[in-house]
């Protein structure tokens, strides 16, 4: 019992939200900063005992990634408000080994330190890693306009958006959740795309049996209607993984993710 309400609160409290007063300008200065000290090797400014993990495993932040120099040759961030934190996808194709990452960034309640970084680092020999496919299909989506801001009347609820990824991820473990799939609707898992560029595509081609997704933390931006979440794929245990998605008037049409490891058939 006492064992069951542990797991309970360690797992509210990674999925609920802070009590923020981060502004915007805030949370953009710190997803510029840290491209930048991505791009230069050269760590970002920390609160004093900040936690820092890769792929789901406490690191010293003086040894890792953050301390490669990227050629960086995309990004894209999200900015919570809200939860005073912030999501950042950074392909680097061209880097030696190339890499493809996510880091989720939390915030000080006043929004002015980083107290905690947590970066998924896929690379190759990961889950359909193709970090040059990976830039391919994100600068495809781009000329599309795939993640504009939306404008602030037509802009769905947190909470809306969150509980379409939350279908999505329960569908695998539930065949019977129905997921608020929209037309077109494109997916990007490491390296491989599921779309033809078609205004028919869908996102809709049937999932594994039997899958638990746990320990989902999330960024949510309303203003370009996406939502990144870090999950265990595959139970407690399982991959570290990030799905970033692309919401549009409660209806799913982007979904980008990047898997560390291999997933067990």
């Amino acid at each position: 019992m006492l064992r069951t309400i542990l797991v309970t609160t360690v797992c509210a409290t990674l999925a609920a939200p802070s009590l923020a007063a981060c502004t915007l300008s805030q949370l953009q200065d710190i997803t510029a900063s840290y491209v930048t000290a991505q791009s230069s090797g050269k760590l970002p400014a920390l609160a004093s005992g900040a936690a820092y993990t890769e792929n789901f495993q406490a690191a010293d932040i003086s040894t890792g990634v953050l301390t490669k120099p990227l050629v960086i040759s995309h990004n894209r961030s999200l900015h919570d408000t809200v939860a005073c934190a912030t999501f950042t996808e950074l392909i680097a194709p061209n880097n030696s080994p190339p890499y493809v990452l996510g880091s989720q960034i939390r915030l000080t309640d006043d929004g002015t330190k980083i107290k905690s970084i947590d970066s998924i680092i896929t690379t190759n020999g990961d889950w359909l890693f193709n970090a040059t496919g990976t830039l391919y299909w994100s600068q495809q989506e781009d000329l599309k306009a795939g993640w504009e801001v939306i404008p602030e009347e037509k802009r769905d609820t947190r909470e809306v958006i969150q509980a379409a990824a939350d279908a999505y991820f329960d569908l695998f473990d539930d065949h019977s959740v129905v997921v608020p799939w929209g037309t077109p609707c494109d997916r990007l898992e490491g390296g491989l795309y599921t779309g033809t560029g078609s205004e028919t595509d869908s996102c809709n081609l049937g999932v594994p049996d039997g899958i638990s997704i746990v320990n989902r933390r999330y960024v949510v931006d309303e203003t370009v209607g996406s939502v990144d979440v870090f999950v265990n794929f595959g139970g407690a245990s399982g991959n570290p993984d990030s799905h970033n998605f692309r919401i549009v008037d409660g209806k799913i049409r982007y979904v980008h993710t990047m898997t560390f490891g291999q997933i067990e058939d």
